[in-house]
């Protein structure tokens, strides 16, 4: 099968595209109106008092909510946050496992889940006291804005913070509207949603609800999404706002079809890995002989209290919930010894809480404003947990005798300051924090190799920062910080001498950034940042094999890079955007077979967007181009095996609105990958059996119709 290496010309014609229109604009007539000026977004997510993302100290996109809504399913944040520097988000074509999201190469070895980027929707934790989040549970159809924080800024969010990830959802506003939407497309996918938002007197209120189904575009790869959200937001005091947030999760049996060998994937991109030892002829799949599946069952629920006094600040944030997870693996007794393997069926229920309450208070201080913030966070996360042999006979992926049965309880206690200093065309901003995570494992089954036991890590993340306008078009900045990251509670159940890996040490961090911040003219601005993180200790991979993955620490990594992004609105409703990313990302220091040098694997050495967009003066219809590319990507530590190629695609989509008395229509369709390219979507690091590689589709397309109503 013929492999395509990056193509960078597709970028490199969008930029050139982009370019073009530049001319174009400044040909436009003096009769011709203006566009309007880029907007500066109001974000909190670096310094929790409110800038713009133009005056932040910080690495920090921001994804509107037409660049989320509009032309997309709004199924998964991959298909925004494409878009932002330093950031790679793939879809793994595999919703048993969720995204695969890196932040400047945090994050990049997960093989479920997001581990190493804090993910938070609203003001409330989507990641666990121990790291693993999911992005699943945003809900992208009432979002919005995204927040994407990276770099030092975002060590004050404390454990696994390579990253930072915000969701925030609409408010209910004006009079009542209520919009039904569906969109259907390849590989029988297919979307239904309805909600309704409004505001009466001082309550506001948003309700949504989904249901997503896909035949998936891999062997064994059908899923089922079903998504609930309410939100209510009141005003019970002056000067205070009380927002709660509730949102479901649930998707029954969905199918994982697994990684593939490197021969398996050039015979068919789209085909399961055959199971060697199946007596079948012709022999199934390993997906199909296990029927490998997942079930989630999610609901949570949080509150925000704010109320002012003031120019200072108290906020109150609490949240609970329930996650019931049963899977089914492709890990028999063939694997291990029955002795101590705890089975191919993970079975757990686990409930979770927290808080979060802090003060701001603003003062004046020599000349300038000092404002500071003081708040403590506090997570609990308790799995009741067993293990069960995914086989009863000769009879695969069924539940069968008890190989695992344990109480598995991680709690964070995270007291922190964070201040800013503000006097003329000057802004220093600092904060520390200091988090403690405890795990404790009651093991009711000790045959299976986990047993009991505790652990605790502690660490002090500080930061530092400071910002200078060298003129009201340019802001240059600098920052520092110190980070960690703990293993999370599946990097912790096993060894490779078999037990609880009792003796596994987070990593822990040092963050260097500088960057400039300029507006060319009303029309165009343009972000860079170069930066360096030093890591010691960092959690790899040491085997991973039938369904059973134990880490290690290996001894220093390095991550250097460069991001850059630009922005321009031109005449007649054109706008492009570019983003660039190049990162080194190595193994400082040699450690087992493993040699110095060595890329880390899952982090491309570059990866680029590019988009050319039109829309006419009226918002009546809209067209657009895409570009996006990547290096090639190494799936093991030592790079030895085949890295998945780099590649280089083109996207295309055109949307079209319409207003008739109280109704709005919205009609979009999306061509994904039009040059019909084979590639390599993500990768599976360091699987022992060399299944690492996941296929993304071939040229594929989207269809979508909404209709709203406003009393």
């Amino acid at each position: 099968m013929q492999q395509y290496p990056v193509r960078w010309n597709v970028i490199a014609a969008l930029i050139a595209l982009g370019g073009a229109t530049t001319f174009a604009a400044a040909a436009t007539t003096a009769e011709e109106p203006a566009p309007l000026p880029i907007a500066d977004v109001v974000v909190v997510s670096a310094t929790r008092v409110g800038h713009t993302v133009f005056d932040m100290p910080a690495s920090i996109d921001v994804i509107d909510a037409s660049r989320i809504q509009q032309s997309q399913p709004r199924v998964n944040a991959s298909e925004a946050l494409a878009a932002v520097p330093g950031l790679v988000a793939q879809n793994r074509q595999n919703y048993a496992q969720d995204l695969q999201i890196s932040s400047r190469g945090f994050g990049a070895r997960s093989t479920f889940g997001v581990r190493g980027v804090r993910l938070i929707a609203d003001g409330i934790p989507a990641s666990m006291p121990d790291g693993q989040g999911q992005a699943a549970t945003f809900n992208l159809d009432m979002a919005e804005r995204i927040e994407v924080l990276r770099g030092p800024f975002s060590a004050i969010y404390g454990n696994h913070s390579g990253g930072v990830i915000q969701l925030f959802t609409r408010d209910g506003e004006g009079a009542p509207t209520i919009e039904t939407s569906v969109s259907a497309g390849s590989y029988g996918s297919r979307k239904a949603d309805v909600n309704a938002q409004g505001k009466q007197g001082t309550v506001g209120y948003v309700l949504d609800a989904s249901r997503f189904e896909t035949d998936g575009y891999r062997a064994h790869s059908a899923a089922t999404r079903e998504q609930a959200f309410a939100k209510l937001t009141l005003a019970p005091l002056q000067d205070a706002k009380l927002t709660i947030v509730a949102n479901g999760l649930r998707q029954k049996d969905t199918q994982d079809p697994l990684g593939v060998s490197w021969a398996t994937y050039q015979r068919d991109p789209r085909a399961g890995e055959t199971d060697a030892s199946d007596t079948q002829t012709p022999k199934r799949t390993l997906a199909d002989r296990y029927d490998t599946r997942k079930s989630i069952d999610h609901q949570q629920i949080g509150a925000n209290w704010e109320q002012q006094f003031g120019d200072d600040r108290l906020r109150v944030m609490v949240y609970g919930g329930n996650r019931q997870v049963i899977q089914y693996q492709s890990f028999s007794r063939a694997f291990q010894a029955p002795a101590t393997h705890s089975g191919g069926v993970i079975d757990f229920d686990r409930d979770f809480y927290g808080a979060d309450v802090n003060w701001t208070h603003v003062s004046q201080l020599g000349g300038g404003t000092l404002s500071t913030t003081f708040g403590v966070e506090y997570g609990r996360s308790s799995d009741d947990r067993k293990g069960y042999e995914n086989y009863i006979g000769t009879q695969f992926g069924v539940k069968g005798a008890l190989r695992r049965d344990e109480q598995d309880v991680v709690s964070n206690l995270d007291p922190y300051v964070q201040t800013e200093w503000q006097a003329g065309d000057w802004m220093l901003s600092a904060g520390v924090r200091r988090s403690t995570v405890k795990v404790s494992v009651d093991d009711r089954f000790a045959s299976n190799g986990i047993d009991s036991g505790n652990l605790e890590f502690s660490h002090t993340t500080p930061v530092l920062g400071v910002l200078y306008r060298v003129s009201p078009m340019v802001n240059v900045y600098a920052s520092a910080a110190r980070g960690f990251e703990t293993p999370t509670l599946n990097e912790l159940f096993y060894s490779s001498a078999g037990g609880f890996n009792f003796g596994l040490k987070p990593a822990q961090s040092t963050h260097l950034e500088t960057g400039i911040k300029t507006k060319l003219d009303q029309r165009t601005s343009l972000n860079a940042a170069v930066f360096q993180a030093r890591t010691s200790d960092e959690v790899v991979v040491d085997s991973s094999g039938g369904g059973r993955t134990s880490y290690r620490n290996a001894s220093k990594t390095l991550r250097r890079g460069l991001e850059v992004s630009l922005d321009s609105a031109w005449q007649s409703g054109l706008s492009t955007r570019v983003a660039l990313t190049a990162l080194r990302a190595t193994y400082d220091q040699a450690f087992g077979a493993v040699p110095e040098g060595s890329r880390l694997p899952g982090v491309p050495k570059a990866n680029a967007y590019a988009e050319l967009a039109w829309k006419d003066s009226a918002d009546r219809f809209g067209a657009a181009l895409e570009g996006i590319a990547t290096s090639k990507i190494f799936a093991d530590d030592a790079n030895a095996d085949q890295a998945a190629p780099g590649y280089g695609i083109v996207n295309a989509r055109v949307s079209a609105n319409q207003q008739w008395n109280g109704w709005r229509f919205k009609q979009f369709a999306r061509l994904n990958n039009l040059l019909d390219k084979n590639y390599v979507g993500s990768v599976i690091v360091g699987d022992t059996n060399k299944r690492y590689y996941e296929a993304a589709p071939q040229r594929n397309w989207l269809l979508g119709v909404s209709a709203a109503y406003q009393f």
